[in-house]
């Protein structure tokens, strides 16, 4: 298929189409007017502790086996230790702070579609950029949201399938087919038509409409699985209205996306899907596209086959609720090892990317963390945060940087957005910002 003639079915699988006003071209007319760009990888189910936290503590520090990966991108990476998410405390084990890790917000316990949350650091950011990229924002995952309610906890699973909340009420669909991505991508770098998001809109009133019909014909349990896809697909229904008020002023990629390198829809296995999702977050931010992302290696409580890896013979969240056994715990670092390997490989590939003197990954800030720490307590104290790139020199990087017992993550979100250009007095509970992490 034609990526010039990507079908609108096609667009408005996923995160749909999301056409912004675009960016001045003079922004990019020198090296020092690079952007500034966030991605915040997620993973589910915390990590096996005695293998996380590096030996030593500012330049000094030695990397865990656990981050033994990152040996050869040290000097751009800080490690931070005893952060946690005071508002993601009580509850389950798992929604609570799974749902909360970018929002820093106890959410609302519910079964149905009356979701609570917070507006993520993501969407702070992305609001603060989205008049200078087509796409205000990129989410992506590998696994379907996941719907029903989770009978144990009685949490809507809704809340374990998303990361980025646009507002409080309103998660951010993810895109999962890799080249559905890539056209994406590929179709904001091309002019887009007015007639074009007018399409996307009339297609996405009839899919609405359709659901809302059927509403009206199915039982209570149907429709409170209804109710969960249609404040989903609000997300959509707001990008494609963004769409549709486009200004039409230029604006052009910083690097061509050749439209006949679109990675298969197909991944062979978990791994590759993975990989080319990593690989889709650098072409995003190596073409400004957009200049913010996200991305969910799992849902809460995810339990994906590691088979695949030596050694490896469960599911992640079996070896996270470890018991103390040794043989669990020894798969649980593996996971865990494996998971920091995907992420070295987007740095390595964000550094290899050059702007002037520098790379993407110098004028970038890459998140890695998960919302638990010990899996098998349901722990969210002492959380494993590592954050790469420099953000254009804002962060001082190569370091360890150890705080007091329970400082707020939020603080690190006050400190990122400050780096990204969008600074807040406030976040969520935040105090301040983080005491070393900036430079200036």
């Amino acid at each position: 298929m034609s990526l010039q003639n990507i079908s609108r079915r096609t667009l408005l699988r996923g995160v749909g189409v999301s056409l912004g006003l675009p960016w001045l071209e003079a922004l990019a007319s020198t090296p020092e007017a690079a952007p500034i760009r966030m991605g915040m990888l997620y993973m589910p189910n915390g990590v096996n502790t005695n293998h996380w936290t590096p030996e030593g503590t500012g330049r000094g520090f030695t990397l865990s086996k656990t981050l033994s990966p990152l040996a050869d991108v040290k000097d751009r990476v800080v490690v931070l230790s005893q952060l946690w998410n005071e508002a993601s405390k009580g509850g389950d084990g798992h929604y609570v702070k799974e749902a909360a890790i970018l929002t820093c917000t106890t959410i609302k316990k519910t079964p149905g579609a009356d979701l609570a949350n917070g507006t993520s650091v993501d969407q702070m950011a992305a609001q603060s950029s989205a008049r200078h990229t087509p796409i205000p924002s990129l989410e992506l995952g590998v696994t379907p949201v996941a719907i029903g309610v989770d009978a144990v906890v009685g949490y809507t699973r809704v809340y374990g399938s998303h990361i980025a909340w646009s507002n409080p009420t309103t998660p951010l669909a993810r895109e999962l087919n890799p080249r559905a991505v890539y056209e994406r991508l590929y179709r904001a770098t091309t002019k887009p038509t007015g007639n074009s998001a007018r399409m996307d809109g009339l297609l996405l009133d009839r899919v609405l409409g359709d659901a809302r019909r059927l509403r009206a014909q199915v039982g209570s349990e149907d429709k409170a699985r209804l109710d969960e896809y249609l404040s989903v697909m609000r997300s959509l229904e707001e990008r494609v209205e963004r769409a549709s008020s486009a200004t039409g002023q230029t604006w052009k990629p910083r690097a061509a996306i050749d439209p006949d390198a679109a990675p298969t829809d197909r991944p062979r296995d978990h791994a590759e899907h993975v990989r080319l999702m990593m690989d889709m977050i650098a072409v995003a931010f190596q073409t400004d596209t957009t200049r913010v992302a996200t991305f969910m290696f799992g849902n809460a409580v995810s339990n994906v086959s590691f088979r695949f890896l030596e050694g490896v013979t469960a599911g992640h969240h079996d070896v996270s609720h470890h018991s103390g056994e040794a043989d669990k715990l020894r798969q649980y670092q593996i996971i865990n090892q494996w998971h920091i390997e995907q992420y070295a490989y987007l740095l390595r590939k964000l550094a290899a990317m050059k702007e002037g003197e520098s790379s993407v990954l110098d004028n970038s800030m890459v998140m890695f963390a998960s919302a638990l720490s010990d899996g098998q307590k349901h722990d969210p104290h002492n959380l494993p945060i590592v954050v790469a790139g420099r953000a254009g020199g804002r962060i001082d990087s190569g370091q360890h940087l150890v705080y007091t017992k329970d400082s707020p993550l939020a603080n690190l979100y006050v400190s990122m957005l400050d780096a990204f250009g969008a600074p807040v007095e406030r976040f969520a509970d935040s105090t301040g910002h983080l005491p070393g992490l900036l430079r200036g």
